[in-house]
């Protein structure tokens, strides 16, 4: 009878790791997709990689003392509000964050529209874009409060806020 108890609960315990965020336990492939949730959970190799980035990113910064990058912008909102962000919490389409790749966590970022001059601070809680060329994804508010939520994206400069 322990035999089948032992045995049920080692298999529901298998059967438990099927799911994306347990993948780098059964040596599943990490590689990202193209889901923007997923990728979050793409296994211990990916977080590594990105507490790299973070690492060199700060060092750059502290190194040269160019707070500034520039690139391309786009926006998230209504499909992840709710979701569970990078760092924990839950995604708020109305608050004024974004996601960036390699920027620590609660990093306040700056970001002015090339074009208009429009400027916006937001706190960095997740990570993205996955759409090349970008270098931030901000949220909906943010977004509207730039003045790019309609045309979607924007030529952008960001400036880390000490």
């Amino acid at each position: 009878m322990r035999k089948l108890v032992f045995l049920l609960l080692l298999n529901i315990l298998f059967l438990s790791c099927d799911s994306p965020r347990y993948q780098h336990l059964r040596g599943g492939d990490t590689a990202p997709s193209s889901n923007h949730q997923s990728n979050r959970y793409a296994g211990l190799k990916d977080e590594a990689h990105h507490s790299v980035q973070q690492r060199e990113a700060r060092e750059n910064f502290q190194r040269t003392g160019n707070h500034e990058m520039r690139g391309g912008a786009s926006w998230y909102g209504p499909g992840y509000h709710g979701r569970t962000t990078a760092n924990g919490e839950k995604f708020n389409q109305n608050a004024m964050t974004a996601a960036h790749k390699t920027l620590p966590f609660n990093t306040k970022v700056r970001v002015t529209d090339l074009e208009t001059g429009r400027s916006v601070v937001v706190r960095i809680n997740d990570r993205g874009p996955y759409a090349k060329g970008r270098i931030i994804d901000l949220s909906k508010r943010a977004a509207e409060r730039l003045g790019m939520k309609e045309k979607g994206h924007a030529q952008v400069k960001l400036e880390i806020v000490k």
